[in-house]
C-alpha cells in the first residue's frame, strides 16, 4: 500500500513537472513577450537609458531569450525588482526569468523552488570607500560603519569575512538599492560593500565625484551571477541556458553581429550547427532552427555585449578577467551546441 501510494505520488509529481515544463513557453508565446525580472536600476547591467529604454548585460540576456523564442529581441517585458521581491516574483510567475545580478548559491538552487540557468558574470564582493578615509586595505576598516542592502548574500559573506579576519564593524542595512547608495553618498556610513561590479557601477553612475572614491583591492567571496528560472520547468530552463551558451560559444568561434551572415557560409561544422545551417539545435529546444542566429544577429555574442555594457566601450571599463573566454584565461566556457 505504501509502495502504491509512493508510485502514485511520484506519478503526480512527474505530471506536475511536465505541466510546468510546457507552461512557461506557452505563457510567453501567448503573452507575446518574455517577462524578465531586472534590477531597479544598475548601470551596465540593467538600467533605463535617457530615452527610457532598458540596457545592460542582463537586459541583453533577456533580449537574447526573446530572439530565440520569437525571432525578435525587442519582445521583452522588463519588470524591475529589488532584492526582496525578486524570488517571490519568479516563484509566483510574475516573471518568466530573473536576468539580474543574482548570485548562484546552493540554498537558492535547492530551497526556493528555483534554479540557475548558467553564469553570465563572475564577480566577488568588495568594498568602496571615500579616498578621504585614508585606507588601502579592507583589513584597515576596523570599527567602520558599512552600508549593505538587505535581502542579499552580502550580509552573511561580510559577517563571515569579518569574523575570520578579526574586523569589527557596524552594519547599516537598508532595503532598497538607491537608498543604500544615497546613504553612502551622504556619509551615513564609511564603506559600501556589495559585488565588485556593483561598486564600479555605483562609483561611475551614482556618485557626484567618482574620483573621490576607490574600490579596495580585496575580493572576499565568489559571486557567480546568472539567470534563474522555476524548478520543474526543464523546457524553459533549456531555452534560457542555451540562449546564454549560444552567445558565449559564438564569441569563441568569432561569430559576431557584424559577420553572422557571412559566417552562415562557413565550412566549420560547429559554426554551421550554432547558426542552424545544420539543423537540429532548434528542434531540440522546440524553437526555429535560426534561434541562435537571431540571438547573434540582433543582440551580439557575449564579448560584444560585455564590451558595450560594462567593458572598455562603457563608462564602467571593467576588465574581462574571469569573464574572458576559457581560451584567454577566463572562465567563459560554452557548452557545445551539438
Amino acid at each position: 500500500m505504501n509502495i502504491a501510494k509512493g508510485l502514485i505520488g511520484a506519478a503526480l509529481l512527474a505530471a506536475a513537472a511536465q505541466g510546468a515544463q510546457a507552461a512557461t513557453l506557452d505563457v510567453v508565446r501567448q503573452r507575446g513577450a518574455v517577462a524578465c525580472g531586472t534590477t531597479t536600476g544598475f548601470a551596465g547591467f540593467s538600467a533605463p537609458d535617457a530615452q527610457g529604454k532598458w540596457q545592460g548585460l542582463d537586459v541583453d540576456l533577456c533580449r537574447a531569450i526573446a530572439a530565440a523564442v520569437f525571432g525578435d529581441a525587442d519582445k521583452i517585458k522588463v519588470v524591475p525588482l529589488n532584492s526582496q521581491q525578486r524570488f517571490t516574483a519568479l516563484q509566483s510567475g510574475e516573471v518568466d526569468v530573473l536576468t539580474r545580478n543574482t548570485t548562484v548559491t546552493q540554498q537558492r538552487d535547492t530551497a526556493l523552488g528555483i534554479i540557475h540557468a548558467g553564469i553570465n558574470f563572475y564577480d566577488g564582493q568588495g568594498f568602496l570607500v571615500p579616498k578621504s578615509l585614508g585606507v588601502k586595505s579592507a583589513k584597515e576598516i576596523n570599527g567602520a560603519t558599512i552600508c549593505l542592502q538587505t535581502g542579499t548574500s552580502n550580509e552573511n559573506t561580510l559577517a563571515d569575512w569579518a569574523r575570520a579576519n578579526h574586523v569589527s564593524y557596524k552594519p547599516v542595512v537598508i532595503e532598497t538599492f538607491n537608498e543604500v547608495v544615497n546613504a553612502f553618498a551622504a556619509g551615513r556610513c564609511d564603506v559600501f560593500s556589495t559585488d565588485a561590479s556593483g561598486l564600479a557601477s555605483i562609483r561611475i553612475s551614482k556618485l557626484q565625484n567618482p574620483d573621490d572614491y576607490v574600490v579596495l583591492p580585496e575580493i572576499i567571496s565568489k559571486e557567480p551571477l546568472g539567470p534563474f528560472v522555476r524548478q520543474g520547468d526543464d523546457a524553459w530552463l533549456n531555452i534560457v541556458r542555451w540562449s546564454l551558451s549560444a552567445m558565449i560559444e559564438a564569441e569563441e568561434y568569432g561569430v559576431s553581429s557584424a559577420n553572422v551572415d557571412e559566417q552562415t557560409k562557413s565550412a566549420n561544422p560547429n559554426i554551421k550547427r550554432i547558426l542552424g545551417v545544420t539543423p537540429g539545435g532548434g528542434a531540440n529546444l522546440g524553437l526555429d532552427e535560426k534561434w541562435a542566429y537571431n540571438i547573434v544577429k540582433q543582440v551580439g555574442n557575449y564579448g560584444e555585449s560585455f564590451e558595450r555594457n560594462v567593458g572598455q566601450g562603457s563608462p564602467l571599463k571593467i576588465k574581462r578577467g574571469l569573464n574572458a573566454q576559457w581560451t584567454q584565461g577566463g572562465l567563459m566556457y560554452a557548452l557545445p551546441i551539438r
